[in-house]
């Protein structure tokens, strides 16, 4: 089954093939060094060394799998690019006030893998991000939340 195209950020991407360089160069030689030196001890049947050496190294081995199929699939957008009109798209920064508590929000709207609520980061997939997908400022998003219904007026979008 072919993956769909997986949206992310310039930084996003960056930031996944850091980790597959790493997990290429440091981590996969360091784990097979280890496996050496765990069956130079002798007997493999008691050696948790061993044990956990490999189980680490199919950990590596199945994300390094898992990143390169996410690289093969992903679809970098930079919002710079996108003639968006003042719209809210993938990739865009939106400040919002919650029209009930008056309080202000920025977020960046990211793929999944990026997703980081503390760092201001909100996956495309959140109900958040989807009702605001296609506002400009001034427009009311209305969000379902556990609570009920919650509007957010857009205060700006950028594309930083």
């Amino acid at each position: 089954m072919a993956m769909s195209q997986i949206p992310v950020t310039v930084r996003g991407a960056e930031l996944l093939k850091e980790e597959l360089l790493r997990l290429r160069s440091v981590d996969r030689p360091y784990i097979i060094q280890a496996i050496a030196e765990a069956r130079a001890q002798g007997d493999l049947s008691e050696n948790a060394e061993y044990e956990a050496a490999k189980e680490r190294q199919s950990f590596i081995e199945g994300r390094i799998n898992e990143l390169e199929a996410k690289l093969s699939n992903l679809q970098v957008i930079d919002p710079h690019t996108l003639n968006a009109e003042g719209r809210v798209v993938f990739g865009a920064t939106v400040n919002i006030e919650d029209l009930d508590s008056g309080d202000n929000k920025t977020y960046q709207i990211v793929g999944e893998d990026e997703a980081d609520i503390k760092g201001g980061k909100i996956s495309i997939a959140s109900p958040i991000a989807r009702g605001l997908i296609g506002k400009s400022v001034g427009d009311i998003a209305e969000i379902a939340a556990p609570g009920g219904i919650k509007e957010y007026e857009v205060l700006d979008v950028l594309y930083i």
